[in-house]
């Protein structure tokens, strides 16, 4: 439950912070800080997103006692990682061809990837060994940082470069706080092996290339809206993305940081054939979470632009995050759905066809999509190219995962989706507001909550009504 609730903290503080952000940046200014901060986001992926990925796949409690090796492993990888992006970013600027992005955005980006990386490394190391309270300070301490350092950078110099600056600070300054918490007595980089190092990436290979070919996409994407139609609107499409990236991810994470590490620990416990079968059953928890949240988002969206959006901002955001949606729900069920499946086995490089399949489509898409106005043939082609790997990804987990959920599970979950459609329709009518948002998410969590205990749908109704009981019992 704390983690849970840390997850929420986090979840809010980063809206306020992106909110915050592009208030005071303005869609320019906040166009030029979403391109630069894509940027690191991209470099994050390639040379760090391993080490995460590997913490919570082979480091444990047990290897922690038993096989110190892999943390030193992973610790001096992340070190010579860092150095190697160091190097090569001191070659190119004294080599390399001039860039028509700002060279200081440039470099910022860098560090951020830096320090994104071993924050994401770090909280990964603590979520393996389940160290709740670890985890929730650290999650804290950066909400804190955070909101005052990259907020108040915003607030204060109304700059890009500051708001990224500030992100940084934030982030090596948490891990500094929390380090205590992160040491672990038997690991030495001096007894980092080679060979350890090579049987970790060739596990996240595969889903680096694939997280790198999708956190690509808005990347190019962005820079294409700067070269056509300017950072404004570029400030305006990624406001939208990111709030609604944010959101499906949020929710996603929240569920993975628990549900994964169960399917790690029965592995290790039990064998395969257990986490296949919990695996299954995070599946349709996944889908039975995203599936109403992105549609509830939808309903909700006039009254969440007219409480929170900034002005600056309104209508374009309701009308490009309209667009990313179904492709974020895609995106959601991949990362915390479907991927999964394949880290269970290992084998991972499926997931690198199906992201291929995506750019692909995405592609075709653009080239076949009309030029308008605004930048709504980029939502649609990155939005469907999301959709083609889900597709992709979901048929080469039929190939190799026996066990899946079930037919029912997935069918109620839709049929409470469009129960709950259903009743916010009418609602959608009302003027925007916070009195309308508050009827609109009581009335389609009302009734979803409810078809979800009729239904059981992937076990939940059980869980609700135990819970219940158990509430009761206690008062």
């Amino acid at each position: 439950m704390n983690v849970l609730l840390a997850f929420l903290a986090n979840t809010i503080v980063n809206f306020v912070i992106g909110l915050t952000v592009a208030k005071f940046l303005g869609p320019e200014e906040y166009g030029r800080f979403a391109l630069a901060f894509s940027i690191a986001v991209v470099v994050q992926t390639a040379l760090y997103d391993w080490l995460r990925l590997s913490a919570t796949r082979f480091y444990s409690k047990r290897t922690r006692d038993k096989e110190p090796v892999v943390r030193s492993t992973l610790d001096a990888a992340f070190i010579a990682v860092t150095l190697f992006l160091a190097l090569a970013t001191g070659i190119y600027a004294l080599a390399g061809p001039p860039l028509d992005f700002e060279t200081n955005l440039i470099l910022l980006a860098l560090l951020t990837s830096v320090a994104n990386g071993l924050f994401d490394y770090c909280t990964a190391l603590v979520r393996a060994r389940f160290h709740d309270r670890a985890y929730v300070r650290l999650m804290l301490a950066k909400n804190a940082l955070s909101l005052v350092l990259i907020g108040g950078g915003a607030f204060i110099f109304h700059s890009a470069a500051v708001a990224l600056a500030g992100g940084v600070a934030s982030l090596f300054g948490t891990v500094i706080l929390g380090r205590r918490a992160l040491l672990d007595p038997g690991a030495d980089i001096r007894a980092a092996s080679s060979q350890n190092a090579r049987a970790l990436a060739a596990y996240s290979a595969p889903i680096v290339t694939a997280h790198l070919l999708y956190q690509a996409m808005p990347l190019v994407a962005r820079s294409i809206v700067a070269s056509v139609f300017g950072f404004a609107e570029t400030g305006q499409f990624a406001l939208a993305y990111d709030l609604g990236v944010r959101a499906v991810q949020a929710l996603g994470s929240a569920l993975d940081v628990l549900l994964f590490q169960i399917a790690v620990a029965a592995h290790e416990r039990h064998g395969v054939d257990r986490a296949k079968q919990q695996v299954a059953r995070n599946m349709g928890i996944v889908v039975a979470f995203l599936l109403p949240a992105c549609a509830g988002l939808w309903f909700v969206m006039p009254s969440i632009e007219a409480l929170i959006v900034p002005a600056q901002y309104r209508g374009p955001f309701g009308h490009y995050l309209g667009l990313l949606l179904p492709g974020l729900f895609a995106m959601g069920v991949i990362l915390f759905g479907v991927n999964p499946v394949f880290q269970i086995e290992k084998k991972t490089a499926p997931l690198m066809v199906a992201a291929l399949a995506a750019v692909a489509f995405g592609l075709a898409l653009l080239l076949i999509l009309p030029w308008g106005e605004d930048a709504s043939n980029l939502a649609i082609a990155q939005a469907g190219a999301y959709i083609a790997a889900l597709v992709a990804t979901v048929y080469f987990a039929l190939r190799t995962q026996p066990v899946w959920p079930s037919f029912w599970d997935m069918f109620a979950a839709l049929v409470a989706t469009g129960a709950m459609s259903l009743a916010l329709t009418p609602l959608r009518e009302m003027s925007p507001g916070i009195l309308a948002l508050i009827v609109q998410v009581l009335a389609g969590a009302a009734v979803y909550g409810l078809l979800t205990v009729a239904f059981d749908i992937s076990g939940l109704g059980v869980l609700a009504t135990t819970w219940l009981d158990r509430r009761f019992a206690r008062s």
